[in-house]
């Protein structure tokens, strides 16, 4: 059948399984859209492309599947860049479209041209500029599996737009097969039985679970490998939820601003099991004194994340499925150990007596189905409050932006996730800073009548800057203090949201068992003190156990 470029595109979308494509209109994508009004993939009109791509993670991180988004050239593209870069961060499988000039005026700086190849290489798996009509088919399918494989992450295609007119006959492609791209999927055997043999020897043994864990679906390896081992578990900000909070193993989430007993039973441990993370700056603090007492086994399916910040004793690179089967079959169950969480036990987050988030969100889960209800957050204090305090015991249900900590990402990723799992109640925890990053995206919500619950906690402050300044700078603040705060209860009603406020603890449980119930969009307001801090807390040169646990200290 004789298809142009953009039907093409559309068609091989469709072919993909896509359902949603979350994009804004220009000049260079005019044919897509025109052939997107005769396919049934569901358009969602962001406000601004980074929107859309933060929304496209969301949708992603949800579900699994490959999120899309499309922008026209230009300004367009360039807005995708951030979401992009997060998405690249935190391993999340999307493919981005952008329109480009026709080929004649590449390099001419046309209007609205843009090298987004060029600017993207360093944050893509992989990025493509089309050149032939012909090729656009195995592209696309292309972008898929790359994209949905191995270590997942973005893919973009740019699309000239004479290449969206040209016409040509529509072959689909049935088969990939990319032979500079083969992702290891068995790990090696020999390093797993190495692992095996370490893993029996060890008596305190902890398990990290990283994102790999959330995005290879492995949950249930894990907890069948730590249940035979008695072991302890942790959790990056990434790996939250890929391991039930409330199994008593779980000591929370360790690192810079991790719980204390976590980062306690790290330090001591003689083996630490690490599942498919990154041990980035915020997870480690100082290589040097990184669990100093532990042979470390580090699991991932990304062969360059082995060995790039800590010395590894036993590397495995390999899908963490199939991995931890593999594991698993030559473990059997012990019960001669030392439970680090007899010696680390959980301990309570450092609360102010007024209203906070620590206290909020643990409100949150009296209140809802947790097995049906996601949580994005921007970044900032909210975040490490939320994933502190919140228990998340099922996979895909905590979406936030780990790796480059993405103001602004939180309400449109919300949106991405709420068309993704529409029986789902979907919450956005976001501060009064993060919230004005990307509010615009209010519109989307109010357009698509989406029932996301916006949960403001407003101390009129950047907090976590704030906090930054109070630790590193002498309590000297400068550019973190808003003069005057935003009337959220006024842009709830513009934008067609019920709005909420909460003043003190007493009202808090009605205020949020109403809004959650209510079946609509809605926003609520939380007054929270500036002075409060995210506890405790390593600051930078110092070891994981040792924590800075009180103010002033």
């Amino acid at each position: 059948m004789q298809q142009n470029g953009a039907q093409i595109l559309i068609s091989a979308l469709e072919a993909q399984g896509v359902d949603t494509i979350f994009g804004y209109p220009g000049g260079a994508v005019l044919e897509i859209y025109d052939a997107l009004k005769n396919s049934n993939i569901h358009h969602v009109l962001v406000r601004n492309e980074q929107g859309g791509a933060h929304a496209a993670s969301g949708y992603a991180r949800a579900t699994g599947k490959v999120g899309v988004c499309l922008a026209t050239s230009g300004p367009g593209a360039t807005n995708l860049v951030t979401g992009i870069a997060t998405a690249y961060m935190d391993s999340v499988p999307i493919v981005a479209f952008t329109g480009q000039v026709s080929r004649s005026m590449i390099g001419t700086d046309a209007f609205q041209e843009i090298d987004i190849t060029g600017i993207t290489s360093p944050i893509t798996k992989h990025n493509y500029l089309v050149q032939r009509v012909e090729d656009l088919p195995r592209i696309i399918a292309e972008a898929f599996y790359i994209a949905s494989t191995g270590r997942p992450g973005p893919v973009l295609i740019d699309i000239p737009r004479d290449i969206s007119q040209s016409v040509i006959e529509y072959v689909p492609v049935k088969e990939v097969d990319i032979r500079s791209y083969k992702p290891t999927v068995s790990g090696h055997m020999g390093m797993i039985k190495r692992a095996v043999k370490a893993i029996k020897a060890s008596r305190k043994m902890v398990i990290c679970v990283g994102g790999g864990v959330v995005a290879s679906n492995s949950t249930a390896e894990v907890m069948k490998l730590a249940q035979m081992k008695n072991a302890t578990v942790v959790a990056t900000m990434m790996g939250l939820s890929g391991y039930p909070a409330d199994e008593p193993r779980f000591l929370g989430m360790l690192g810079t601003y991790g719980n204390e007993g976590a980062n306690m039973a790290v330090q001591d441990c003689d083996c630490l099991l690490a599942l498919g993370m990154r041990f980035d700056d915020r997870v480690i603090s100082t290589a040097e004194s990184f669990a100093p007492n532990a042979e470390i086994i580090h699991v991932d399916v990304d062969p360059a994340e082995i060995g790039k910040n800590v010395e590894i004793n036993i590397p495995i690179v390999g899908d963490l499925r199939s991995v931890l089967v593999d594991l698993n079959a030559q473990l059997e169950k012990q019960s001669d150990l030392v439970v680090c969480q007899s010696l680390y036990p959980p301990i309570p987050l450092p609360m102010s007596d007024g209203i906070n988030v620590p206290w909020t969100m643990q409100l949150v889960e009296t209140l809802v189905d947790k097995e049906k209800t996601i949580i994005t957050t921007d970044v900032g204090q909210h975040q490490v409050w939320t994933a502190n305090s919140y228990n998340f015991t099922t996979p895909r249900k905590f979406i936030s932006s780990g790796g480059l900590g993405t103001m602004g990402y939180g309400i449109p990723a919300a949106v991405g996730a709420q068309i993704a799992c529409p029986d789902n109640l979907v919450i956005a925890v976001t501060g009064d800073g993060s919230f004005q990053m990307c509010m615009h995206e209010l519109g989307t919500i109010l357009e698509q009548d989406l029932p996301i619950k916006i949960m403001v906690f407003n101390n009129n402050v950047l907090g976590m800057v704030r906090q930054l300044q109070y630790h590193y700078s002498g309590q000297r603040y400068s550019g973190v203090h808003f003069s005057k705060s935003v009337n959220f209860m006024d842009l709830a009603k513009a934008y067609g949201a019920a709005g909420y406020q909460i003043l003190s603890k007493e009202e808090a449980p009605a205020v949020l068992k109403e809004a959650f119930g209510n079946g609509r969009f809605s926003i609520i307001e939380i007054a929270i003190d500036p002075d409060d801090l995210c506890l405790p807390i390593v600051l930078g040169g110092h070891a994981l156990d040792d924590m800075v646990t009180e103010p002033n200290q």
